[in-house]
């Protein structure tokens, strides 16, 4: 039988690192109110990232906060136990294929380096291809994905994925997000993986999935690399949490792939200018290239820094090069997943409807719930702003984020009231069971519909 680990990491998850206290309300997410300087464009080496450990609240009694990460950690343990059970599960790994509906998707795994003390790095790699006749293009670029970044990873599980069809969105058809988060489970429950450290990357039609995958599932992943693919007009808004780089090469002119990677730079410099604490990205315009350069390995390339000026105006731009390390999980492995950020921007137009979770982060709701949803939480203050709300939400809560002995004071579109939460063993069992994530264990919740409600 599979064996299955409790990681020994699952305390550290669920440990305090951040001590805020209790002073007021603080800002929601707000825009920048003059456009932030350029800076120089960010590398693997000179990033920043967020903190990715749970933020911590200064309890009046910490008793409380105490009991329910002991709580927390008996949830989690009682959930691996419960799987251990799960016949699916051994059965799907074993055959290294996942079935949904009337599709499979297959994948292989391989382990490579020493596992760190939180757990392995998790990158989910996925192939070139696409549409096609026959499924040969798309099997001979899975057996090429097995290895492309492979080779040169030095730690992590690699899980390569073979799209579920054999369609230009081979590996974002519908039912390929709910196995996503299957293939996510099981990576934490059998390969010891950090569920703060999950990343993805792919190339050509594999790119495509990056864009549509990164922005209707965000809280999945520490951070994303897309290379040489098309976005198809996905809205970026929800990648406020995500880091998330682009390649493409300078002569890509098929289906405009070399501008079309500029423009959405441009996209995400614009947001990024408006809100500077989140939107981190790095943009790589391969000079004197065509589909293909060496993303593979960390090789030094040039690159077009002035990409946006370049793709305004290519014809009359004396590109700027400089030379840099293009290696995905370089740049990716710089960060780790804040699984409760004090902001978070939720487009609930931009999701995958097959998921069994409505959860994005620590909201949650009904996938016929419409508009944008802008929340800060923060000092046992929570900030919420809609636009074009059709529905109800949910927002959730943990010992992490909340002082639970204490009031929370919410101001939401207008309406203002205080609420004593109260903490509930149920509703932290179905948390931890809905996405199989240490890290996404909740204790507490209220609705948008009772918050504006007289």
């Amino acid at each position: 039988m599979t064996e299955i680990l409790w990681r020994k990491g699952a305390s550290a998850i669920l440990s305090s690192a951040l001590i805020l206290t209790l002073s007021g309300c603080g800002a929601k997410p707000a825009p920048a109110e003059e456009e932030a300087e350029s800076e120089t464009e960010p590398t693997a080496e000179t990033v920043t990232p967020e903190t990715s450990e749970p933020r911590a609240v200064e309890n009046g009694s910490s008793d409380t906060a105490s009991e329910w990460k002991a709580k927390r950690r008996e949830a989690w343990v009682d959930y691996v136990q419960t799987q251990a059970g799960n016949d699916t599960m051994h059965e799907e790994i074993e055959a290294q294929a996942m079935k949904y509906g009337d599709v499979t998707m297959r994948f292989t795994t391989e382990v490579v380096g020493e596992k760190p003390e939180n757990g392995y790095p998790l990158y989910i790699a996925l192939h070139g291809g696409g549409e096609g006749d026959t499924p040969d293009v798309n099997d001979s670029q899975w057996e090429d994905m097995q290895g492309y970044y492979r080779n040169n990873l030095d730690c992590g599980v690699y899980v390569a994925c073979r799209g579920v069809r054999d369609t230009y969105d081979t590996h974002s058809n519908p039912e390929s997000y709910p196995l996503y988060d299957r293939l996510i489970q099981y990576m934490i429950l059998k390969e010891d993986v950090d569920p703060n450290r999950v990343y993805l990357e792919g190339f050509s039609a594999g790119g495509d999935g990056v864009y549509q995958i990164s922005c209707r599932m965000p809280d999945r992943f520490a951070a994303v690399n897309m290379s040489s693919g098309h976005p198809n007009n996905i809205p970026l808004d929800n990648l406020y949490r995500l880091p998330i780089m682009l390649q493409a090469g300078d002569g890509d002119t098929d289906y405009d792939r070399n501008t079309m990677t500029a423009r959405y730079g441009v996209l995400l410099d614009s947001l990024q200018s408006e809100y500077p604490d989140g939107y981190e990205h790095r943009v790589l315009i391969h000079y004197d290239r065509g589909h293909n350069y060496e993303d593979y390995a960390a090789d030094p390339v040039q690159v077009i820094t002035n990409y946006a000026e370049w793709v305004s105006d290519p014809a009359n731009t004396t590109p700027q090069l400089e030379t840099t390390d293009s290696f995905p999980p370089h740049y990716m492995a710089g960060f780790t997943r804040n699984p409760t950020p004090e902001s978070l921007i939720f487009d609930l137009g931009t999701r995958a409807e097959l998921r069994s979770t409505e959860f994005f982060y620590y909201l949650s709701a009904p996938y016929d719930t419409k508009g944008k949803i802008t929340v800060s939480v923060k000092d046992n203050c929570v900030i919420v702003t809609t636009e074009n709300l059709e529905g109800d939400f949910q927002i959730w809560f943990n010992e992490d984020m909340i002082d639970f002995d204490n009031p929370v004071h919410f101001s939401v579109d207008g309406h203002e009231k205080d609420l004593t939460l109260t903490p509930d063993e149920e509703l932290l069992k179905q948390t931890t069971a809905d996405r199989g994530d240490p890290s996404f264990q909740f204790e507490a919740s209220v609705s948008y519909s009772d918050l504006v409600s007289d």
